[in-house]
């Protein structure tokens, strides 16, 4: 018998953040064949001797350079030994059940993709970013004029179990087979959107992506806003990347999406200036 579970979790920078991260997983995979596997992407602080001292179990692979989300992960899940893949940001904390009530779940369930499960944020409270729709250019030109409801699943609620589009990077349970079928997180992202491509890569697999609310898991950091404007620009570029990928469309229509793109991300960077200069009048 083989590893039933690898947990990759990709670090860069947040070594207070990793080292509960991961005390909460080492408790979470006591009963069961797993492993865990940092990939650290350049830190400049304390991280990799934080792992090395405080957790030598757990296999460290440290990238020369940021590569970015896709990629660092990419490397882990080459290392990755188990049956199932575990993507975890190193911003969150997982329940002691997490991993049992979900593995259960999972091996119940044919033609399985992505299980996803309830995301709260350092408050309590719940994130919307747990379950998703997916961003079709209406959906995402509404979410960047500030109408996100149908960005986001609302119509599943937050303690639900149902087959979802779209699950969130920072926790993401699948096979190691599905993920390699569909080439694992596309390099062409580099931060924001490959979650999203990648989900959307499983459905069109023929797999079915699921949430799962019976468990929850703390992510303390949650989605920027797009009133961040760094956040904003991200997205907006993985949108266009995930359109031209995925949405095939006649030229009218591209130049349609990016004109949208460009004028949201335009119109909120001057409100942001506006602001800025009410505050210094």
């Amino acid at each position: 018998m083989g590893l039933k579970l690898s947990v990759v979790i990709l670090n860069y920078n947040v070594r207070y953040f990793l080292e509960l991260c991961l005390k909460s997983v080492e408790s979470a995979i006591e009963t069961i064949d797993a492993e865990i596997i940092v990939v650290d992407n350049n830190s400049k602080d304390d991280s990799c001797n934080m792992v090395k001292q405080l957790f030598p179990s757990v296999k460290l692979i440290e990238n020369k350079t940021n590569s970015g989300f896709s990629k660092g992960n990419n490397i882990g899940v080459a290392q990755a030994k188990g049956e199932y893949l575990c993507i975890l940001n190193p911003d969150t904390v997982v329940a002691e059940d997490t991993f049992t009530q979900l593995l259960d779940c999972v091996d119940a369930k044919d033609n399985l993709g992505i299980t996803g499960c309830q995301l709260i944020d350092g408050k309590g409270e719940f994130l919307p970013e747990s379950k998703r729709n997916i961003p079709t250019p209406k959906v995402s030109l509404k979410k960047m004029m500030g109408n996100a409801e149908d960005y986001y699943a609302n119509h599943i609620g937050a303690d639900a179990t149902a087959k979802v589009d779209i699950l969130v990077g920072a926790f993401m349970l699948m096979k190691k087979s599905v993920y390699d079928q569909v080439g694992g997180f596309d390099e062409d992202y580099f931060m924001y959107g490959e979650d999203i491509d990648l989900s959307y890569k499983v459905l069109k697999a023929g797999y079915h992506n699921f949430y799962f609310g019976n468990t929850s898991v703390l992510h303390f950091k949650g989605e920027s806003t797009l009133r961040d404007a760094k956040y904003a620009k991200r997205f907006y570029g993985a949108m266009q990347i995930f359109y031209k990928k995925h949405f095939k469309q006649n030229l009218v229509f591209n130049t349609l999406v990016y004109l949208g793109i460009k004028g949201a991300y335009l119109t909120r960077k001057t409100h942001k200036a506006q602001q800025l200069s009410l505050i210094h009048i």
